[in-house]
């Protein structure tokens, strides 16, 4: 299998579980007159926009890191 691919799910994984385990337990949404703070999980046990964009970034960011780790390896081979 090809180590870079390798490298970016693992990468993935990481930045996922990382974004998991780091998630913000408070959203907050300001408006003029009007101030919205949300804990924990969302309305319907899921998570808020907030969580979920905070967990896709971390994702994202570890799968870069992964690849680049990938075309390391690749190149020392």
């Amino acid at each position: 299998m090809n180590i870079k691919i390798v490298c970016l799910v693992l990468g993935l994984l990481a930045g996922g579980i990382t974004g998991w385990l780091t998630r913000p337990q408070v959203a907050e949404l300001r408006l003029p007159g009007i101030d919205i703070r949300v804990q924990g999980e969302g309305p319907r046990g899921g998570l808020t926009s907030e969580q979920t964009r905070h967990i896709l970034l971390a994702a994202v960011v570890g799968a870069i890191i992964g690849l680049g780790v990938g075309f390391v390896a690749e190149r020392r081979r």
